[in-house]
């Protein structure tokens, strides 16, 4: 990607690019990335600098770009324009006239609605399969006969069933009873679910039984005394963590992290991972978005959306109709993601697998090597989908690819013997 150097332009050009008269033969030249990123640019480069007149001039350009029904260039402007927009109306409220683009809209899915919203794309089962068999292979031969697993993720509970499935299958003797705990508390972002937590554990409980595992379910409730906000009704919720000595403690982060903050609350992403430490688990696995999201600079924010999240976008172009109802569902989440990130720094923090890999380290873990087997189960996964997506290996960790651009990574751990 170019410097920000390169892409502004002299004040000159940039008045007649932005003049009000430009010919819709012009516009349509600009629906190349190239172009809608230095007009980005622009955008958000006025907003820092709390330019009313540019902004305005850049947002009616870009309004004529944006389109939720066209391709995944323009549908990403039409998200990333209406959190431009948002943001703006603090400086210029009339600015909220230029958004009307896209409407995203809460929705509460069924079970089956979820799955498959999951399996759309590997985005999401990437991780789950990866970490379902590192898992496996942590606690084969263990001592103990109970597996807990600290489940804290955003997709309630469904890589499970397969976990659970792959138990029943074991060669080496009858299963071992499998304790999965959540927390009542989870970031208010999308996907949500019309079932309440109780009755995702009573579903599992089910299945666990029809397949000979023996199962329990344990959801640890939040104390509305610690905080409103997330990270208080976390930290409330790891405070009443029960592990007993007689289990291999397994801890699972699916699509987690990055709602924790860096700083400035009782639960950062630091301290969790001092509370996780403690527990001295015999594995955790991490799963998240591997791009950098989260500069104090609007611009290069802004920036590294754009390049990072055309993925998903130009993922569904590939089998989704421009008018699916399932495919605008979708961007709709993407889009809300964007307008946190846009809108307020700090709210979603992602970060590199390679950022928080340092991060693991210096809170004093020790990564572990996916095995073949496990590779080739992620693979196949792959191969159920489009020929787009890939994987490839850096050290420790699998990243999930669309045409070679880095998209989730997944990652196993172990403590060490001192934290750090």
């Amino acid at each position: 990607m170019k410097g920000a150097g390169e892409l502004m332009s002299s004040d000159a050009n940039a008045s007649s690019l932005f003049d009000g008269q430009l010919a819709g033969a012009s516009l349509r030249g600009c629906l190349d990335g190239g172009c809608i990123e230095k007009l980005l640019l622009h955008c958000a480069t006025a907003l820092e600098a709390n330019d009313a007149t540019l902004v305005q001039q850049v947002m009616w350009v870009l309004n004529n770009i944006a389109s939720p029904h066209g391709d995944p260039n323009q549908r990403l402007t039409a998200w990333l324009l209406r959190a431009l927009v948002a943001r703006a109306a603090r400086l210029c409220p009339t600015l909220m006239a230029s958004g009307g683009h896209v409407a995203s809209r809460a929705r509460r899915m069924s079970v089956t609605d979820l799955v498959g919203y999951l399996d759309l794309t590997p985005w999401h089962r990437f991780g789950f399969t990866a970490s379902n068999g590192a898992i496996l292979k942590a606690v084969q031969g263990k001592k103990q006969s109970v597996v807990h697993v600290l489940d804290f993720g955003v997709y309630y509970c469904t890589q499970w069933p397969t976990l659970i499935d792959a138990l029943a299958k074991r060669l080496e003797g009858s299963p071992p009873l499998l304790r999965i705990t959540v927390p009542s508390a989870r970031p208010p972002v999308p996907p949500y679910l019309n079932l309440s937590t109780e009755e995702i554990g009573h579903r599992l409980a089910n299945f666990a039984k029809s397949r000979s595992v023996p199962f329990e379910f344990n959801v640890v409730e939040y104390s509305n005394s610690g905080g409103s906000g997330f990270p208080e009704q976390l930290a409330s919720c790891l405070s009443s963590l029960e592990v007993r000595e007689d289990e291999a403690v397994v801890v699972n982060c699916q699509s987690w992290m990055r709602y924790l903050p860096e700083e400035g609350s009782c639960l950062t992403k630091d301290t969790f991972l001092e509370l996780i430490h403690r527990v001295n688990p015999c594995l955790v696995t991490v799963s998240d978005e591997d791009a950098d999201l989260d500069s104090p600079r609007l611009s290069s924010r802004i920036m590294a959306c754009f390049n990072y999240l055309w993925i998903p976008f130009d993922a569904l172009e590939t089998f989704l109709p421009k008018e699916s109802e399932q495919r605008m569902e979708y961007e709709g989440d993407i889009g809300e993601k964007i307008e946190r990130i846009v809108g307020f720094h700090g709210a979603e923090v992602v970060e590199s697998g390679e950022r928080f890999s340092r991060r693991m380290a210096r809170a004093g873990f020790a990564g572990v090597a996916f095995e073949e087997e496990v590779v080739a189960e992620v693979k196949a996964v792959l191969e159920e989908h489009a020929s787009g997506w890939g994987m490839k290996r850096d050290e420790d960790m699998l990243v999930l690819t669309w045409k070679g651009h880095n998209s989730v990574f997944t990652t196993a751990w172990t403590p060490t013997r001192f934290n750090h």
